[in-house]
């Protein structure tokens, strides 16, 4: 068959013959891979910079963690792999499968489970969102964060607002949820000012880092009571270390938590593949949940690698 290699000798991927991959028990099933979303996920995970795995030592590895595929009987699927999904076959989880909608393209259907995974779980799971709820998605711009203004919509949210650099994407986004939007190109005192209005119930934050540092400190209390503020940081864009007073965490009822892989239950997990998922394929299939994908070939994988895909898009590698 044929995939993309990275070897830890190499920064880019190759375009090779490989040999096919076996499943190892009756809980795995061999596929035939389609579609599958190109993320900074996996390009951690590949060379050994994201937290949750260590760079290859020896020999190849085939980079991809999860995609659309066919299963044996023709079906479409959305699955998690055993093996690299960056290949024309791959072994995936038979309990990690995800029906996809027939009317929902292949691009769509792989781009958006990671985005759903890091806005829904967070939103769900880690904020507990309440109907009625002020979110704040800090770093909205970007895929998930789009997803995270749509989501935040669909569960109820009664005010959504989007933090961003790109004003233009910042501009689309109130046409996908977002009642209000903050730029992050001013200075710190106007950002502050902006912050302390909004009241957030929520903030999902995919970015950290200094913003991260001011929406923090525009919550600090006087001494009386406060609102209950749930801060969930997804992601790190704007860097992994930020300053936090300690006064600042004793004057306010804030409950501050991570969402991401280590951070969620077994029960959450299973209901991300049996509700989760599936309700998100739904809502894109029914146009209620927009996405944008840009789609290259496999065969061009070690030209495509480090591509820059900007405005809230995601790069689909077709196979």
């Amino acid at each position: 068959m044929q995939a993309a290699v990275i070897y830890p000798q190499g920064g880019m991927p190759e375009y090779t013959t490989c040999p096919e991959p076996q499943a190892q028990g009756e809980d795995q099933v061999l596929v035939a891979v389609k579609a599958v979303s190109l993320k900074h996920f996996d390009k951690g995970r590949a060379t050994g910079q994201h937290y949750s795995s260590s760079a290859p030592r020896e020999g190849g590895r085939i980079p991809g963690g999860d995609g659309v595929c066919l299963l044996p009987d023709g079906r479409r699927v959305y699955g998690m792999g055993t093996t690299g999904m960056l290949a024309e076959k791959a072994v995936i989880e038979k309990d990690r499968i995800v029906p996809v909608p027939d009317n929902l393209d292949d691009a769509i259907a792989a781009a958006l489970p990671n985005a759903v995974i890091g806005a829904a779980m967070a939103l769900r799971f880690k904020a507990d969102i309440q109907p009625g709820d002020v979110v704040l998605v800090n770093g909205a711009t970007g895929f998930t964060g789009r997803v995270a203004v749509q989501l935040a919509r669909h569960y109820g949210a009664g005010k959504v607002i989007a933090t961003g650099r790109n004003v233009a994407s910042l501009e689309e986004l109130k046409s996908l949820g977002a009642d209000d939007t903050v730029s992050l190109l001013q200075d710190d005192e106007a950002l502050l000012t902006q912050f302390k209005q909004l009241q957030p119930d929520v903030v999902i934050d995919y970015l950290w880092g200094h913003s991260a540092e001011l929406i923090l400190a525009s919550l600090k209390g006087q001494g009386g009571f406060t609102p209950h503020v749930r801060f969930v940081s997804v992601g790190a864009m704007a860097g992994d270390i930020i300053q936090l007073s300690a006064a600042n965490l004793r004057s306010v009822n804030l409950q501050l938590t991570g969402s991401g892989l280590g951070a969620w239950t077994r029960g959450q997990v299973k209901q991300l593949f049996s509700t989760l998922l599936p309700e998100a394929f739904a809502l894109a299939a029914a146009g209620a949940l927009q996405v944008k994908t840009t789609t290259v070939p496999l065969e061009n994988i070690s030209t495509l690698w480090n591509q820059d895909v900007s405005n809230g898009e995601r790069l689909v590698v077709l196979i």
